[in-house]
């Protein structure tokens, strides 16, 4: 299967990005991917945010935008998957072209905003899957021209609650304009009291279990953000932390780098570096008990214990997908097993905050 990927790639790349993802929404929605071992191995289970996952792996939101193919997802080896962005209403996003490769750095710009069905279609696929096993998490965020956009979040608290295993408020896409403000500041403590009270109120009001909520930060925070960041969560209880979105910063990529200069977020492996170091401030910030899921340039075992070292309870990747193929999830699992047998670990949770410290003297790169 991965060497069939390797001679399918050249094929997919040749089409434009948006094309080829929705051939690869169709063929996991209609059963066209090869069965996969995937390794099951109960010393990669990690308990976070009340969850228990079966192994630390996830795939972020972007890829399955209107929950199309959740389960399809788990099934590639996947702990866990989240949907969206879903706004309350349907949106187009920006104007193609929105979306270019830049294979030489196995990296991605994109500037899509927010291009999603609405609440309301997805929602009803959620509910048809509600009591299938799996974790599923629901990322929402605010349409582009909504007149209130902590309304919106709190529209996808209230809508998705019942069918999410857990919910991100995404706060840091830097492709819908202001969106990042909600970042810091008094917008950002009254957008967390408003979504964490929504939470809680659902869950008083139908007497089922409070649903965790994340909040999913941009890379590109200083270190007065992200104490600023950390003493919102603490305030208003939030469960735990994604970290990171795509980044803006354009310094990881070399001179004269295909598409270096097209507008929108760059992710894939030119944003490890730093999105590692803001997972690790976030670390020591807030202390061992939130949870912090890892993300940016995840596509390798090693560069998921990386994450794992400097502080994250989970790990999440979607551009390494585009460039490692379905198989990706089932390698990295593998991969994880391996490292723990020659560290002499019991469980993946024994190796968190190994490298915190180190991380954060290295700096940001």
């Amino acid at each position: 299967m991965k060497r069939a990927y390797a001679l399918a790639r050249p094929f997919l790349f040749r089409l434009d990005p948006e094309r080829a993802h929705r051939l690869s929404i169709r063929a996991l929605r209609h059963g066209l991917v090869p069965r996969i071992d995937v390794p099951v191995d109960s010393r990669l289970r990690v308990e976070a945010a009340g969850l228990t996952f079966p192994n630390p792996l996830g795939l972020a939101a972007g890829y399955d935008k209107d929950a199309e193919v959740p389960d399809a997802v788990l099934r590639l080896g996947f702990g866990f998957a989240e949907v969206g962005t879903l706004t309350p209403l349907p949106q187009a996003g920006n104007p193609p072209p929105r979306v270019f490769r830049l294979p030489g750095q196995h990296a991605i710009i994109n500037r899509l905003g927010f291009n999603n069905d609405g609440h309301a279609d997805a929602y009803e696929r959620l509910l048809a899957r509600r009591r299938k096993a799996g974790i599923v998490g629901v990322n929402v965020g605010a349409n582009k021209d909504s007149a209130d956009r902590i309304a919106d979040y709190v529209a996808g608290i209230n809508r998705f609650e019942p069918v999410a295993s857990y919910l991100t408020v995404n706060i840091s896409s830097p492709n819908t304009p202001g969106l990042r403000k909600l970042q810091t500041g008094e917008d950002l403590n009254r957008l967390l009291e408003a979504v964490v009270a929504a939470r809680n109120g659902f869950a008083a009001v139908t007497a089922t279990p409070r649903k965790p909520v994340f909040v999913k930060v941009a890379p590109d925070l200083q270190r007065e953000d992200i104490a600023e960041i950390s003493h919102a969560v603490a305030t208003y209880h939030v469960d735990g932390l994604i970290v990171s979105n795509t980044t803006i910063g354009r310094d990881t990529l070399p001179a004269g780098a295909e598409h270096r200069e097209e507008t929108g977020g760059l992710s894939g492996r030119p944003l490890f570096r730093r999105s590692t170091w803001v997972l690790a401030a976030f670390r020591r910030a807030l202390g061992p008990d939130v949870a912090l899921i890892g993300a940016g340039g995840v596509d390798s075992a090693a560069r998921a214990v990386e994450k794992i070292e400097a502080g994250a309870d989970l790990v999440q990747l979607y551009t390494g997908l585009v460039y490692g193929g379905w198989t990706l999830p089932s390698t990295i699992l593998g991969g994880l097993g391996r490292h723990m047998e020659l560290e002499g670990v019991r469980r993946i949770r024994d190796l968190r905050d190994r490298t915190t410290d180190k991380v954060l003297s290295a700096g940001p790169g």
